[in-house]
């Protein structure tokens, strides 16, 4: 037999706790003492052990009463914990992937601001499957898998964190010269990213550049917003890197 303060100290239950499920009528002490202490026994720590397990399985009280006093069928209650707890993970991978795609867009903006708060609602507030949709009329089957490798502000893979990384340092290099060592060092990494990402697909690189040049049709393909300063100054630096890798090929001997 023990009393309420050793069931507390044996189990880690406050005692509050304790007698809190004795007023809702889950958790009965067997008797009181003269002076009014409760008393419970080995039945009584079977049963607290049961509650503390189905807590910590996502049950609410009212449930795990039903479910001790096997009224209730466990072998449907826990298909509804299961199908619950799947959900509520799905809720937390979004929201994960959320703070992730605004801490990724932060890296690349150079800062948290209000107005990428507003663009990264937007572009999160878009509806997947029409997204999807718009990426099927536009893309193969073949192509739709490289688009997949492609990085993504909510993911936190080594590829995209170098891609953002290096988007990030680019944007803060948009007042220099597009001629710049500093710019064409960073052009040559995503070039020689992309030779080993996409080797051999080309027509998929054009084809995404298109849509990246076009606002529109970037926010359909859930595209995250560049400026089209910006990507007018990529270009520039594209088309500078390609020229001095052209002339430095044919003064190869």
């Amino acid at each position: 037999m023990l009393t309420i303060h050793h069931v507390s100290k044996q189990t880690g239950i406050s005692v509050r706790t304790l007698r809190y499920y004795e007023e809702i009528g889950l958790l009965l002490p067997i008797a009181k003492t003269e002076g009014g202490h409760r008393i419970y026994d080995e039945n009584e720590l079977k049963t607290l052990q049961q509650i503390v397990f189905l807590k910590t399985l996502g049950f609410k009280l009212k449930e795990i009463q039903t479910l001790i006093n096997n009224s209730w069928e466990w072998e449907a209650s826990l298909d509804h914990q299961l199908a619950f707890v799947a959900e509520e993970q799905k809720k937390l991978q979004q929201m994960k992937n959320a703070i992730l795609g605004l801490k990724n867009a932060s890296s690349i903006e150079g800062g948290l601001t209000e107005s990428l708060i507003q663009k990264y609602i937007k572009l999160s507030s878009q509806e997947r499957d029409k997204k999807q949709a718009f990426r099927q009329q536009i893309f193969a089957a073949a192509e739709m898998d490289l688009f997949q490798k492609l990085p993504n502000l909510n993911r936190n893979d080594p590829s995209s964190l170098e891609w953002i990384g290096l988007l990030g340092q680019l944007k803060q290099l948009r007042k220099e010269s597009p001629e710049a060592d500093s710019v064409q060092f960073i052009i040559k990494r995503m070039m020689e990213k992309t030779e080993v990402e996409y080797k051999g697909n080309d027509a998929f690189l054009e084809k995404m550049w298109t849509i990246r040049r076009s606002p529109h049709k970037s926010e359909q393909m859930g595209l995250y917003p560049l400026e089209e300063e910006f990507l007018h100054f990529i270009e520039q630096a594209l088309h500078i890197y390609e020229s001095k890798k052209q002339v430095s090929g044919k003064s190869q001997p």
